[in-house]
């Protein structure tokens, strides 16, 4: 299994103790008796990926993980709780979603449950319900999906723009994303605008000019849609190429639909994702496998179009670094659910529960160039995912069952 690309800097991250033989305050807090805890840290405990500790502790000092090790071994602090023989994980790391939208699809979906094909333009139902809605309202639906998530272990979000299309929409889905995380995509390239169906160049040239300059002091990221019905090979290189000019880091909607050349682009102009990854060459294979770009695979796309699964086999043995996310959308993957998509992922997709899990924690923070996140080591944000359950596995053995039971982010526990 591939640990990923190099992270880059991340004003999200700071500086902390990396060394396994920190002192340890008295004021910190210890959680004990955790049947295995995974690091994703392969010095560690089994020397796997995952760094597995069994009958484990952690100790957290504010916002960051200042000892990791056996129960037996912890140091001693004023405040110890106690995991109950459960097993423990890195907060889940969901490095692609869309959640800054209004409106509903679901007669779309329930029409393509009864035979219709999907196709990028059902986009366009939402643009119209989101141009419509209030910031208010926009900003109230951001904040109810991330608290879903959380619930169900996710602590680092993604999300994107892409359903305004216009200068002003897009600027402020930004802004109203920035408002509920550090992690903001600007996708004013989800699509050609409507208001654009005539002249898709017009459209790029608003993209890469006007709406850029308004977007990019609200985002990290730049995104593009490149498949049939959306961007070609050329004009995602244009957008793309635009971004990162104003400071701004590529990742790629790429070969979701069809073959396409979103993949090798991805990869030539250092983008930290390619996500989707469902119709690979095997150039797009070796491209992925000598660059630094992670494939993000989305089975709740899958799952919600009918659509083919992504080969996660064929990625993993060819050494390429995978990351699992939800795509969570009103229109092909209306869900948060990050369990839900390791289960997908291993019963459908080729993947071990072991290397599920990985790719959704230390597999999403490579996807977003981050080492602070996703694994659970001495300097790592405090960020922990409880199960119901004696060992990771479970999320993949007991599908659909909700086995979080608490949830840590930032060192303070919030479910």
């Amino acid at each position: 299994m591939n640990t990923g690309p190099a992270a880059t800097n991340n004003p999200a991250a700071s500086s902390a103790p990396t060394s396994a033989n920190s002192a340890v305050a008295k004021t910190a807090t210890a959680i004990v008796n955790i049947a295995s805890l995974v690091t994703n840290d392969p010095s560690l405990g089994d020397g796997s990926a995952l760094g597995l500790i069994q009958d484990a502790a952690v100790v957290i000092d504010g916002d960051r993980v200042v000892w990791v090790g056996e129960t037996s071994r912890t140091p001693a602090t004023d405040n110890r709780v106690d995991a109950g023989g459960r097993a423990v994980i890195p907060g889940f790391v969901d490095s692609h979603s869309h959640l800054v939208f209004a409106g509903d699809r679901t007669a779309e979906f329930n029409a393509r449950m009864s035979g219709q094909a999907y196709a990028a333009g059902g986009i366009r139902t939402t643009v119209a319900a989101t141009r419509a809605a209030s910031d208010e309202a926009l900003s109230a639906n951001v904040a109810r999906f991330m608290a879903e998530a959380l619930r169900q272990g996710t602590t680092t979000f993604e999300t994107k723009s892409g359903y305004g299309l216009t200068v002003e929409d897009e600027a402020r889905a930004l802004r109203i994303a920035a408002e509920h995380t550090d992690e903001v995509t600007y996708l004013g390239a989800h699509i050609v605008s409507p208001d654009y169906a005539d002249d898709p160049a017009a459209y790029v040239e608003l993209v890469t000019g006007e709406m850029l300059d308004a977007c990019a002091p609200h985002a990290r990221w730049v995104d593009v849609f490149c498949e049939k019905g959306a961007f070609d090979g050329d004009q995602a290189r244009a957008i793309l190429t635009a971004g990162k000019a104003k400071g701004l880091h590529p990742r790629v909607h790429a070969n979701q639909l069809t073959y396409g050349p979103g993949v090798q682009l991805a990869v030539e102009l250092d983008a930290a994702s390619a996500d989707h990854c469902t119709h690979l060459t095997d150039a797009d294979v070796d491209a992925l496998a000598s660059g630094n770009t992670v494939a993000t695979l989305l089975p709740g796309a899958e799952f919600s179009t009918r659509a083919q699964w992504p080969n996660a086999r064929r990625l993993l043995d060819a050494g390429v670094t995978v990351a699992l996310s939800t795509d969570c959308n009103p229109g092909s993957s209306f869900t948060s659910s990050v369990p839900f998509c390791i289960a997908l992922a291993v019963r459908d997709m080729g993947m071990t529960p072991d290397e599920a899990v990985w790719s959704a924690t230390a597999g999403g923070a490579a996807a977003l160039r981050r080492t602070d996140v996703g694994r659970l080591t001495v300097g790592s944000r405090a960020d922990l995912t409880v199960l119901d359950a004696p060992s990771h596995v479970h999320l993949a053995y007991r599908p659909g069952v909700p086995l979080v039971a608490e949830v840590w982010r930032k060192g303070v526990r919030t479910v």
